[in-house]
């Protein structure tokens, strides 16, 4: 059932019933965990379907679209005898042969915090020990990790960076052209740092329409109301419906921020090829924290190692919107939240983990 607030009651109304009036075939994507957790709670994907109009969820989940051997890496770190600090969604990603959990289950140094700061605090209160921070996560929480580097923490604290940025990964979504997806919801996370700027040129080159929005269910059905104006009205541009959080510069602070700490860098992204200038990487005046530079001997044997997917898995073709999570052959049987097979499941930002809270209610 869709709940709205009494002030978004009538506007709410007013969308619906404008979207019933015309039966329409459009398939639109969305970058944000948040998105696909309010559409499925409120039932709008049901009811956009009813009305041809079809939401995938691509590559929004950080934890999701962290690489195999980047889970790898800190599996390495962490029985070489550091202390890892993590999110918690990140400690239950399967490796190989065991997650960053399963670990700390059999003693390893396995730290869940709940940001940077906590993981500096206890570098702080442990000079002894040597504290090696995961960070991940898009445009969002980098400017976190930036300051944190610009404030120069303690000489035992290292950071393994694992950051990504949204505008090249949408580049490539539809560069390779899988999906057929007729318009972009943007996220609004996301773009209330880097602003609206940065997705122009997707819509420049490849005519595609482009809405941010925000993460109530209003702010969905608006954005696709605006999504389908745009292309029924043939005037195919970047709108800003998340107006009230976005500005259309961005923080330019926190943009200066990260400009200062990292350099753009070709990263692979789990489910997706290599992507151009859309992972960052610590700049070199601050390459002491930078724990692939810190620990190069004990990361060496994983450099050429190459890496695949568990059996069966496809969180690739999820984060790619290829196929929904009940497709996956896996899904509710052997893959669950309580037993994760991928980390799509894992993650409360993840389709399968989604899918999988909202399946019972349906």
């Amino acid at each position: 059932m869709i709940v709205f607030s009494l002030k978004d009651k009538n506007l709410s109304q007013h969308i619906i019933h404008d979207l019933k009036k015309k039966q329409r075939n459009y398939q639109f994507m969305h970058v944000c965990g948040t998105h696909q957790d309010t559409l499925m709670k409120h039932g709008l994907d049901t009811l956009l379907k009813e009305v041809g109009i079809n939401i995938l969820q691509g590559p929004g989940c950080p934890v999701c679209v962290t690489t195999p051997k980047e889970i790898e890496e800190m599996i390495v770190l962490a029985r070489s005898g550091l202390i890892i600090a993590t999110y918690g969604d990140m400690i239950q990603v399967p490796g190989i042969n065991a997650s960053l959990k399963d670990m700390q289950t059999e003693g390893y140094s396995i730290l869940t915090v709940y940001s940077i700061e906590d993981a500096v605090s206890f570098a702080q209160k442990n000079p002894k020990r040597t504290v090696v921070f995961m960070a991940v996560g898009f445009e969002t929480t980098a400017p976190s990790t930036a300051l944190t580097l610009l404030n120069r923490p303690v000489k035992n604290f290292h950071i393994l960076c694992c950051h990504r940025t949204i505008p090249p990964a949408l580049r490539l979504l539809l560069e390779m052209g899988e999906s057929n997806i007729d318009g972009l919801i943007d996220p609004g996370h996301v773009s209330t740092i880097i602003g609206m700027k940065p997705y122009e040129h997707l819509t420049e080159q490849y005519g595609i329409p482009q809405v941010i929005a925000g993460f109530e269910p209003i702010d969905i059905l608006m954005a696709v109301w605006m999504l389908i104006r745009q292309i029924e009205s043939n005037d195919i541009k970047v709108e800003n419906e998340y107006a009230r959080a976005v500005d259309p510069k961005g923080n330019q602070y926190a943009q200066q921020v990260i400009q200062d700490i990292f350099n753009k860098k070709d990263v692979a992204w789990r489910g997706f090829p290599l992507i151009k200038g859309s992972g960052l990487e610590i700049k070199e005046e601050f390459e002491h924290y930078d724990a692939r530079k810190t620990f190069e001997d004990i990361l060496e044997p994983l450099a050429e190692k190459e890496f695949k997917e568990p059996d069966g898995c496809r969180c690739g073709e999820v984060l790619r919107g290829l196929i929904q999570p009940e497709n996956c052959p896996l899904f509710e049987k052997t893959c669950t939240p309580d037993h994760p097979i991928g980390p799509c499941m894992v993650s409360v930002e993840g389709s399968c983990h989604i899918s999988y809270k909202y399946s019972k209610r349906r």
